[in-house]
Formats: C-alpha cells, sequence, structure tokens
C-alpha cells in the first residue's frame, strides 16, 4: 500500500497564473494558488459555499507541463505532500506560509492530462 502519511488529494481551480523559474542549479518550479469549495447547510437551511486557498509548488519536469498548460481557472487534481515554512521578519515577528508540494496532477479540462 502506497504510505499515506502527510498525503494529500486536492480538486480545485487555479486561481492565479502560474509562476514558472528556473532555477540556478538547473531545477524548474512553478507556483500557483489552487481554489476549493465546499458547500454545506447552514443553520438556517440555506446552502453556504465556503472556498479554501491553497499555495500549490511543482518541481522538475512537471513544473514546464505547468507552465505550458496550466492556467488561471484550469481545474486540476492535485496528490502531494503539506509543508510548512516559518520565518521571522525584521522585527522578530513569525510568519508561516503552508504548501502543498505536489507529486502528481492531473489536468481535468485540458486535451492533454498530464502527470
Amino acid at each position: 500500500m502506497k504510505n499515506l502519511n502527510n498525503s494529500v488529494h486536492l480538486l480545485g481551480n487555479i486561481g492565479t497564473a502560474p509562476e514558472f523559474k528556473e532555477l540556478s542549479n538547473g531545477s524548474s518550479l512553478a507556483k500557483f494558488s489552487l481554489a476549493t469549495n465546499e458547500n454545506y447547510k447552514n443553520k438556517e437551511g440555506k446552502t453556504v459555499e465556503k472556498t479554501e486557498w491553497h499555495n500549490i509548488v511543482v518541481w522538475g519536469p512537471q513544473a514546464k507541463i505547468v507552465r505550458d498548460f496550466m492556467k488561471k481557472g484550469s481545474q486540476v487534481l492535485i496528490e502531494g505532500r503539506i509543508t510548512t515554512n516559518v520565518w521571522e521578519d525584521q522585527d522578530g515577528k513569525k510568519h508561516y506560509r503552508t504548501q502543498i508540494i505536489a507529486n502528481e496532477f492531473l489536468m481535468l479540462n485540458s486535451k492533454t492530462n498530464a502527470a
């Protein structure tokens, strides 16, 4: 069985145009935000839609696929792991950024599906 420790699956739409970088060591990196939606009924019985935003990071050859085929609004299924970066600013205040490192993805509204 596949290791499920720190495993996440997200289905959503790309919220920002992906950013792509070629790093000095030859690696490729793509970043974008992903919106996921949840619908539920509140106490009054009205349907409420809640949107969560996720920071997605894609490394290596897959980053070039993101650059070439994904755009704002694209629907995608992501499989990855959660990481949190912590840093202090000049005033000593701690900041946290949680992101999903994508291991695999599937483009759902594209003529070409990639992983």
